[in-house]
């Protein structure tokens, strides 16, 4: 090895103390985010306690009681919470919203979504640019003429008028975000597809669908959060006498004294599903966020 080659890597090679710095940075910048972590998790953490200890208990103490007294950890509210229809017939009524409003959402705005981005038919930039203006719409603005249309139709206040609401306003969403990342699929691919004999159909199901799949995901998973956590469409659409779950906690706060036993799992629950399907679909939501961010 020559004197040149030697020079060169003693000054690629970092320093003793840049190496020091950079593991010390490595692990406070580890502990840094392992206590954001925690400072995130904290409410939920304190909301699953509090759903394990008594109404009594909840009133007296701050749920970190549970740390000295473990004997207050009890499974007698979510017998509680079983045996309330108002809550049980809450959660189903929230499924029944929340399922088909998100695939509705994400089967209409996939098929525009391939329109806008491959199909060529009359004023296409222009609908999308409705589509994209669209967007800027506030659900406030809708709730009193939309109200008027669903009790003429004889939907308000029905489970099918609270899913119409939520498709309409998420398709704008869902049209914007799949049609920039189908239009990024490679025309040389679809144009071999199509070489081969391939449909508009099977191109859509068996070339563009797989390669969305990232974003569909994502967008799957925005539109089940917004709709599970919606309560300003579901106060004044859904049925009153079977409302989903944001409605009946809400409900059960006006019994506050009575009811905390109830409420505190209820909330534990209403929140923990859509973590679960947060986390189930975790990978394919950052690939999703991160398509096109790098060509």
């Amino acid at each position: 090895m020559t004197a040149a080659s030697t020079t060169t890597a003693e000054a690629a090679r970092p320093s003793l103390a840049a190496r020091v710095a950079a593991r010390a940075g490595g692990g406070v910048m580890r502990v840094f985010l392992v206590l954001v972590a925690l400072f995130w998790l904290m409410p939920t953490i304190g909301l699953l306690l509090s759903s394990l200890r008594d109404g009594k208990d909840i009133a007296a103490s701050g749920w970190w009681q549970v740390f000295t007294t473990p004997s207050q950890l009890t499974f007698d509210n979510y017998q509680h919470l079983l045996s309330n229809p108002a809550i049980t017939d809450s959660l189903l009524s929230t499924v029944m919203i929340t399922v088909p409003s998100t695939v509705l959402v994400v089967v209409i705005g996939s098929f525009a979504g391939y329109a806008f981005a491959w199909m060529d038919f009359p004023g296409r930039d222009w609908w999308f640019l409705v589509v994209v203006g669209l967007l800027v719409v506030p659900v406030q603005v809708a709730l009193i003429p939309v109200s008027k249309l669903f009790g003429t139709l004889g939907i308000f206040e029905t489970t099918l008028g609270v899913v119409l609401f939520h498709t309409a306003f998420g398709l704008p969403f869902a049209i914007f975000l799949l049609r920039n990342f189908f239009a990024e699929i490679p025309r040389e691919l679809l144009e071999a597809a199509r070489l081969d004999g391939a449909g508009e159909i099977r191109l859509f199901t068996r070339v563009v669908m797989p390669l969305g799949g990232p974003a569909i995901a994502s967008l799957g998973i925005f539109q089940f959060l917004w709709v599970w956590n919606d309560m300003l469409v579901a106060l004044i659409f859904a049925d009153s006498g079977s409302p989903p779950i944001t409605v009946a906690l809400q409900q059960q706060v006006r019994q506050f004294g009575n009811n905390i036993d109830v409420l505190a799992p209820g909330a534990f629950v209403s929140m923990v599903i859509p973590l679960a399907v947060f986390f189930a679909f975790q990978r394919q939501f950052v690939s999703g966020v991160m398509a096109g961010a790098v060509k």
